[in-house]
């Protein structure tokens, strides 16, 4: 039941769902590599990356560059090595600088050839697919939803980056102060759909860790599916939506910090099995009542109403369906040879084509390289 559902875990799905039919048309419609081949054309094109190195860094690069140090808050969080050596950008000496060793921060950041058709690819997506939300889910609901989102967004200030920023060291958001730069690519002023789920999703993030000692990413993906009976590591990407690899990391952050122990299942002759400790039981209901908490502070800080209906429309879009079929799930399709229509991730967009409100992960794993389901 979606009035059930926490306000991050509505944020986060119609994030999710924005950013995989956002991805699945950029890896459509450019050319590519992954660890499948080259695709979408005859030139070697870069490596697949995810919306939020668009959203975050590359929308700000034109194609005369900018100086490292104006994009250093990008770099720290997005990808910028990964970047680099995936064929988006060079970051190289200024020509017009005379000096015989400028230092690094002076250099200049420039989209490749590459980069820059990925750029022509990607300027346009967010809108195409604010568009096919307003006719599946009805243009009234979707305008709703933005006014409620712009509504806070507006009260937050400025300073938020586009998307959220890739998750480091035990998968806290680090967010520097995001400079207000203008996106090289000229798009308006209008910030799309996914830029205020993000931003409102952020700001909620960062209430909630500010007294969390396992962040939220963790808390709502793998703590939430762990018990202290324990449960199978092979069964964790299924039960919780998202990547092995981020569950491998998430897992590792909950057993440095003693909240949970992994070891081999004893009731099968090989894979492990991962249970809570004491610990992580605790941390487990500190994440429930903390997001109760933070919503309560949100309904006092910025009124009961304007949460209230941003409440309803998230709901509103979650909960609809076409004859039986869940409305949100009519995006997710890959289109055939996409990384997620192949092993190993159809299981997984099977389940998400089916049932995407149970499949569908309470939180995006934001990871610098990328993974399960918004991700590549």
């Amino acid at each position: 039941m979606t009035a059930d559902l926490p306000l991050p875990t509505l944020l986060s799905r119609l994030l999710i769902a924005f950013t995989i039919e956002f991805d699945n048309e950029f890896e459509h419609r450019s050319p590519h590599r992954t660890t499948a081949g080259a695709a979408g054309g005859p030139r070697r094109g870069p490596w697949l990356v995810s919306q939020a190195m668009w959203a975050n860094f590359m929308q700000f690069i034109g194609a005369d560059g900018v100086p490292l140090h104006e994009v250093d808050g990008l770099a720290r969080i997005t990808n910028l090595a990964g970047l680099e050596r995936w064929g988006y950008i060079a970051v190289e000496p200024d020509p017009a600088d005379g000096r015989p060793a400028p230092p690094r921060r002076d250099w200049i950041v420039r989209p490749t050839p590459a980069g820059r058709r990925a750029q022509e690819v990607w300027e346009p997506l967010a809108g195409v697919i604010e568009d096919r939300w307003r006719a599946r889910f009805g243009a009234e609901a979707i305008t709703t939803m933005r006014d409620a989102l712009q509504a806070l967004v507006t009260r937050f200030g400025t300073g938020l980056p586009p998307y959220l920023p890739v998750v480091k060291n035990q998968m806290f958001a680090e967010v520097v102060r995001f400079p207000q730069r203008p996106p090289a690519a000229g798009a308006g002023p209008r910030a799309d759909l996914s830029v205020l789920l993000s931003q409102v999703l952020l700001v909620f993030t960062l209430d909630f860790e500010r007294e969390s000692v396992v962040s939220l990413a963790i808390s709502a993906n793998a703590l939430r599916v762990l018990t202290g009976h324990g449960a199978r590591v092979r069964d964790l990407p299924q039960l919780a939506g998202v990547s092995k690899e981020a569950l491998s990391m998430a897992i590792g952050v909950l057993t440095r910090r003693s909240c949970a122990v992994a070891g081999p299942d004893p009731a099968a002759s090989r894979g492990k099995l991962v249970r809570l400790t004491p610990r992580g039981l605790s941390a487990q209901d500190d994440y429930l009542r903390l997001l109760d908490l933070v919503e309560q502070r949100w309904r006092a800080r910025f009124g009961p109403g304007e949460i209230g209906a941003l409440r309803r429309s998230l709901q509103s879009a979650v909960g609809q369906h076409d004859g039986g079929r869940p409305l949100l799930s009519l995006g997710l399709r890959p289109y055939p040879g996409g990384w997620r229509a192949g092993k190993p991730y159809l299981r997984q967009t099977t389940a998400l084509l089916n049932d995407p409100s149970g499949a569908l992960p309470h939180y995006p794993m934001v990871l610098h390289r990328g993974g399960w389901p918004d991700g590549s």
